[in-house]
Parts: C-alpha cells; sequence; structure tokens
C-alpha cells in the first residue's frame, strides 16, 4: 500500500471520526440536561428526546462523507490503486477535512443551543420549537459542511 492510500484512509477517518467524536459529546451534553428536567417533568420527554437527537446527526453525515471517499478510492468495487499518489490521496484527504472538522464542532455548538432549549421546555413547554428552530440553524452549517465535502470528493480523483 502507498502512502498515497493511507493519506486518503486518513482523511475519511477523520470525517467519521471527528463527526461522530462531536455527536458523541453532543448528545451526552443534552441528554445530561434533559436528565435533570426528566426528573421534575416525566411528561417531556418526547421534546427533550427530539433535543438530544438533532446533534447526533453530524455523526450520520460524517459517515456519509467517509462512505464517499471509499467510494471514490475504489473500496466497494476492489479496486483501490495500491500506487495511489500522494498527491492524489492528499486531494481526498483535504475533501473530507470540511465535514471532519465541521461535524465535530457544530456538533458540540448545537448541543449547547440544545442544552439552552431544554431549559425552554421546562420554564415554556409549548415554546420548544423555538428551540429546535435555533438548532436548525446550527444545522445547516452542518449541512454546508457535508455538501462542500461530498463535491470536492466527486472531483478528488
Amino acid at each position: 500500500m502507498s502512502f498515497g492510500v493511507f493519506v486518503a484512509f486518513m482523511g475519511a477517518v477523520l470525517a467519521v471520526g471527528l463527526s461522530c467524536i462531536g455527536s458523541a459529546k453532543g448528545t451526552g451534553m443534552v441528554g445530561e440536561a434533559a436528565a435533570g428536567l426528566l426528573c421534575e417533568y416525566p411528561e417531556h420527554f418526547s421534546k427533550c428526546l427530539i433535543l438530544q437527537v438533532l446533534p447526533g446527526t453530524q455523526g450520520l453525515y460524517g459517515l456519509v462523507v467517509w462512505f464517499f471517499a471509499l467510494l471514490q478510492m475504489g473500496a466497494f468495487s476492489g479496486g483501490i490503486d495500491l500506487n495511489m499518489t500522494v498527491a492524489a490521496g492528499a486531494r481526498v484527504f483535504a475533501a473530507c477535512l470540511p465535514m471532519a472538522f465541521g461535524g465535530l464542532i457544530s456538533a458540540i455548538l448545537q448541543a449547547r443551543v440544545a442544552v439552552a432549549s431544554v431549559n425552554i421546555v421546562g420554564k415554556k413547554p409549548n415554546d420548544w420549537s423555538k428551540g429546535i428552530i435555533m438548532c436548525g440553524v446550527v444545522e445547516f452549517y452542518a449541512i454546508l459542511s457535508l455538501l462542500s465535502s461530498i463535491l470536492l470528493l466527486m472531483n478528488a480523483l
């Protein structure tokens, strides 16, 4: 296996790994806040669960980029070019970076918004959709990261 293949695989690993780390941290943060609220108001479980799931989407987006990177490299057709140049591997690596860092950072920041939204559920349960909308604003940037990585990967090799 060439160093180019290694570099390309590392890009794919970073895309899925960092996005999943951000999602795990984010869903954990919201879960902690929700658990505290649910001790007093167990009837708000479904609202809190939706808020907790939102930072988890970045991990899924990272998995999609991982899949596209491996697809571009030929991993699913059995045709990985084991002599891939370092330049080609670096293009795949660079294409994965928007999702890697965008997924990590947006998941954690979205979790902070979702934690604040759990407070909305506790104080004004009927206004919880406002928190969902605010979480959606952060989600938009995770989607931009996903889109940019996919578009870059389509032209990487």
